[in-house]
């Protein structure tokens, strides 16, 4: 059984051999993908349009366009039921050692320094590169632990231009 979240509904979802059980209810289901990321889905014998929008498996999330409209699903499996209801709950967090050049250009500006916490989203470095700026921001709350790159020095691709603690 898995848990299907559409904005604030929730739905307990299971489907083998063509069936489904939703909610305690029984049906058919036929799916067959049309094209890549395209799909037409008979659900008790009424058909319906769908186009993957975005397919994230890490926060097991899928992103459907449905008549039009985008709809967005939040799958819990089986593992992440027993683990709620123990009241546990698995955080993904990435560990983000360094800043990497992902491009050659030139280091514009520097505007963080070692031993400095920075916050999500806040800039770390502008690099200039095709003759057009870059600012780059940290993806998750980091400290500077150092920067082994200057202000005006190039830089070529995978390069570092920042480590974090």
């Amino acid at each position: 059984m898995h848990r299907t979240i559409i904005g604030e509904h929730s739905f307990d979802l299971q489907v083998k051999d063509g069936k489904y059980q939703l909610n305690g209810h029984e049906g058919h289901l036929d799916l067959l993908e049309k094209q890549i990321g395209s799909f037409h889905c008979e659900i008790d014998g009424v058909s319906h349009e769908a186009d993957l929008v975005k397919l994230d498996t890490e926060n097991k999330q899928i992103t459907l366009r449905i008549k039009g409209q985008k709809v967005q699903v939040q799958i819990q499996e089986p593992v992440d039921l027993l683990l709620e209801k123990v009241g546990l709950k698995i955080e993904k967090h990435k560990k983000v050692n360094q800043l990497k050049a992902p491009m050659p250009g030139l280091v514009l500006r520097i505007l963080v320094e070692p031993g400095q916490a920075v916050s999500a989203g806040e800039p770390l470095l502008i690099l200039e590169a095709m003759k057009m700026e870059n600012v780059f921001k940290a993806h998750t709350d980091v400290v500077i632990k150092s920067i082994p790159v200057t202000e005006k020095q190039a830089v070529e691709k995978g390069q570092d231009l920042m480590l974090f603690q």
